[in-house]
């Protein structure tokens, strides 16, 4: 008896990075799997696919029923429009079941390529709300996946708010690595790695060990100082609700993960669903989060799902792969431990040990253990290591951690590796054999494929051998060697007919063979091969036609505290943004800053999610002279406000196609990506003329954005801002890197940190390149300047744009001053003119040719044909 007769499975979406995953997956129950788009992916350290491995890799998804998605999720860049272009030339025609897409200048270039070719929105595209599907659906996109940070509830009313676009499917991740800052939202990597999240490079700054920095003291927190590193999202708990709100696909994260790790999170999700869908079925061996836990885990918690809880997300002790807690040493000699335990441990196992007040923490295989008693409360083991295992250094009270498991992990590899094992695909066969006629054969698969055979000769009166339906249905069911095998004969025999063996053998090779390439083969999209990339560009004015340079540049400046504003009357500014935490202070800033004579924009929050109209009303409320849209949903609200929209960088237009969306959409002002560097910027501003740009001279990066909240998380014992007692409104937090570089810390609107890269980042030097591409406004952001600082500082930046001060007089002058800004600004693969070249740590990739086809009949079936 089903639980819910109209609950309808998901997909089971598993991460691949390599052959031996995309195996475990299928042979473990996947629905789908997505793979990175050659050279354009999110994972830059995964392996680089050839074209023809690609293809193999879909034909073999598909001949198993598995769709393959392939992750396009990266900005892509000017320049690279033309190479992105001829990459998908050569896809589009493998026939991938659907494109995830971060950029959106991409889905349009896609659309424009192949009318019909699925897309799916990327989590980097961060959409958390209705709205920001409500303005994108001229970009026919499938799928959204949405952030991480949203949770069940909320995931309910975007559902409820999507019911006019049924045709639209919504993702969520439900399993895997918990990035702290929102996708998408994430420069943290260009302001301390010089390399670029949002190009597939990151540099997991989260995952490092940090020192929390209250009021210019430090404050020490013991054993935590992986103070931004979640534990990862386990969500098995939560798979009831999901289906309950109909999630149509399930995300588990890993493409740089083993294949025993995607078995066991593939095998468990799939049988956790199966079991919640139908109650009626075979109590499944369903894996438990401690299995789970022993493959890979930074601990389990489900993360968003249940809203904010500040004091769980976070463990603090460790940033990366600690496994399961099984208990603590109890005992210890020179030569054995004892542990309490609730796991067995076996010879073999990885041990890992945090020892109190130890700064390294310590592990090593077990070479031998015995089980010494047991209770209700858990067993007691001796334990014992290899010689060169310092025992010594263990001490009583050790907490243990089991994080390797070799029986575990060979039990996982035989889903994928044991022919026994592998999935089949069943079919349903119908004979018809009458006396005087051909002997028919029509087999159906469970995709409603339809092979229909006949014998090659009539079926004669049998002298001595007649046919029989055992004798049918061993010779045509005789599929081991094959992926299939029969589970439905539907057999009309006429009695004494004859037909020799080798019919029966012809025409069930001539099945599968008909049957693997009906499964292999998709239909590909139609690829309109004209179609020029100045096709999808309004018509661009030739010199002599395009507008005027102003005379003079604007100077805006962007603060975040009303004190900040105290001296704007006397300076020479043209507009002045007001990005504050409590939005009761704008309408008050607004009157002054318009008493000064200046006008004055509003920042929306970088992130809108379901109930958080609030904000948008409050804006609305004041009608500002323009309005700073940080994500796609607020513009969607204010779009058709007749107030000038200035869209940040936080929407990350990174080439020409995305900004001429986003003009079209209503932005009457663009900021370029924060991911640009020099050359990068100069290729957009150049290729559009006619778009009103504004860059970021001078700003402290935001780096981290994060649902998160450090204030609470080591400043309260609260989980929310409901009981946390509003740290934040009291102290100034910040945290230093390992480099001891202190990044300040500040709450927005919605409690959500971001975390700032700490010194201020200018971009002086491009000045003039800029206004050769006819840019004519120019921004400074504020953090925590005083009043006469800042002050300072924006008389300074006028007199360099109105050309009193040269870009290296003015830095001089800021230095001199004690202002702290640097020439550089935080890019892609570096800063933009000190770029630091990443290297991608390429993971090799297993050969087609040396693939073991004989374990894997559907390897077989693709690599030979």
């Amino acid at each position: 008896m089903k639980v819910n007769p109209t609950m309808k499975a998901p997909e089971i979406l598993a991460p691949v990075g390599d052959w031996q995953m995309l195996r475990a997956a299928v042979h473990n129950g996947a629905g789908a799997v997505y793979i990175g788009m050659p050279g354009f992916n999110a994972r830059g350290r995964a392996a680089t696919l050839e074209i023809t491995e690609l293809g193999a890799m879909i034909q073999y998804a598909h001949l198993y029923g598995v769709r393959v998605l392939l992750a396009c999720n990266i900005l892509i860049f000017e320049r690279e429009l033309n190479d992105i272009k001829q990459l998908l030339n050569e896809v589009l025609p493998l026939s991938p079941d659907a494109l995830i897409v971060q950029d959106i200048g991409l889905v349009r270039l896609i659309h424009s390529l192949a009318p019909e070719q699925t897309v799916h929105a990327s989590t980097q595209m961060t959409v958390t709300n209705s709205l920001a599907v409500e303005i994108t659906r001229d970009l026919s996109i499938k799928r959204y996946v949405l952030g991480r940070e949203v949770s069940l509830a909320e995931m309910t009313k975007i559902k409820e708010e999507l019911r006019s676009l049924p045709d639209v499917e919504l993702e969520v991740f439900v399993h895997g690595a918990l990035c702290v800052s929102y996708s998408g939202q994430c420069l943290t990597s260009e302001s301390l790695g010089g390399r670029s999240a949002n190009r597939g490079q990151c540099a997991q700054s989260c995952r490092l060990p940090y020192s929390l920095i209250v009021d210019g003291e430090e404050v020490p927190l013991g054993e935590k100082k992986y103070l931004v590193s979640p534990k990862d999202l386990c969500s098995i708990d939560e798979v009831a609700q999901l289906l309950t709100i109909g999630i149509d696909s399930f995300k588990i994260e890993g493409r740089l993960k083993s294949p025993e790790y995607v078995a066991s999170t593939v095998k468990a999700y799939t049988e956790k669903v199966r079991s919640v869908i139908d109650a009626s079925a075979p109590t499944p061996l369903c894996l438990s989060e401690k299995t789970l836990e022993k493959v890979y885990s930074r601990g389990f918690f489900s993360g968003w799902m249940h809203g904010v809880d500040h004091q769980k997300l976070v463990d603090g002790r460790f940033g990366s792969h600690y496994g399961l807690e099984i208990g603590k040493v109890s005992k210890q000699s020179e030569s054995w431990i004892e542990v309490e335990s609730i796991e067995a441990i076996l010879p073999g196992d990885g041990l890992l040990f945090l020892i109190p007040g130890a700064k390294e923490r310590t592990g090593s295989s077990v070479y031998e253990s015995a089980r010494i008693n047991s209770s209700s409360d858990g067993m007691t083991w001796r334990v014992t290591f290899s010689n060169d295992f310092p025992v010594h250094s263990i001490r009583v009270g050790s907490s243990v951690f089991i994080n390797s498991s070799p029986s575990l992990e060979h039990e996982l590899k035989k889903t994928f590796s044991d022919r026994s094992q592998l999935k089949r695909i069943p079919l349903t066969i119908e004979v018809l054999a009458r006396g005087g006629e051909f002997l028919k054969v029509q087999a159906t698969d469970p995709d409603g494929n339809t092979v229909t055979l006949c014998s090659s000769v009539l079926l004669e009166p049998s002298k001595n051998s007649p046919l029989t339906e055992d004798g049918i249905t061993s010779e045509l069911g005789a599929l081991g060697g094959t992926i299939y095998s029969c589970t439905k004969w539907s057999i009309v025999l006429e009695q004494g007919v004859f037909l020799h063996n080798k019919e029966l053998k012809y025409i069930r090779r001539s099945m599968v063979e008909q049957f693997n390439r009906m499964r292999r083969m998709r239909t590909p999209p139609q690829i309109q091969d004209r179609i020029e990339l100045l096709d999808l560009k309004p018509h661009v004015p030739s010199a002599a036609q395009a507008p005027a340079t102003p005379k003079r540049s604007e100077l805006t400046v962007l603060v975040r505290q009303i004190e900040q504003i105290e001296q704007v009357k006397d300076l020479d500014i043209d507009l002045v943004y007001l990005d504050f935490e409590f939005g009761k202070e704008y309408a008050k800033a607004a009157d002054m800053i318009r008493r000064f004579g200046k006008r004055v924009s509003i920042a929306t929050t970088r992130i809108l999610k379901p109930g958080e109209l609030g904000h948008l009303k409050v804006i609305e409320r004041i009608a500002p002279d323009e309005i700073l849209i940080r994500n796609l949903g607020a513009f969607r609200y204010f779009q058709d406000s007749g107030i000038p929209l200035t869209l940040d960088f936080s929407l990350n237009i990174s080439n020409s196609l995305t900004a001429h969306w986003m003009q079209s959409k209503g932005g009457h002002t663009l900021t370029p990506s924060a991911d640009l560097n020099r050359e990068q910027l100069l290729d957009l501003l150049a290729a559009t003329p006619e778009i009103s740009w504004e860059v970021i001279l001078h700003h402290y990066m935001p780096a981290f954005h994060m649902e998160h909240c450090v204030f609470a998380a080591f400043l309260s014992t609260g989980s929310s801002y409901r009981d946390c007692g509003r740290p934040c409104e009291k102290h100034r937090v910040g945290i230093k890197d390992p480099s001891g570089r202190l990044h300040p810390l500040k709450a927005d609107a919605e409690c959500r940190n971001t975390m700032f890269s700490g010194a201020p980042q200018s971009a002086l030097r491009m000045l003039e390149e800029c206004r050769n591409h006819r840019v004519s406004r120019y921004r400074i952001e504020a953090l925590f300047e005083d009043a006469t600082e800042l002050a300072q500082k924006i008389r300074i930046y006028r007199r360099i744009i109105d050309a009193e001060l040269s870009p290296e007089e003015g830095i001089t002058a800021l230095n001199n001053a004690s202002l702290g800004a640097t020439e550089k600004i935080g890019v892609t693969e570096g800063q933009l003119y000190n770029i630091r070249r990443y290297t991608d740590r390429k993971k090799e990739f297993i050969d087609l040719a040396h693939l073991d086809t004989q374990v894997d009949p559907g390897l077989k079936a693709v690599l030979t044909t």
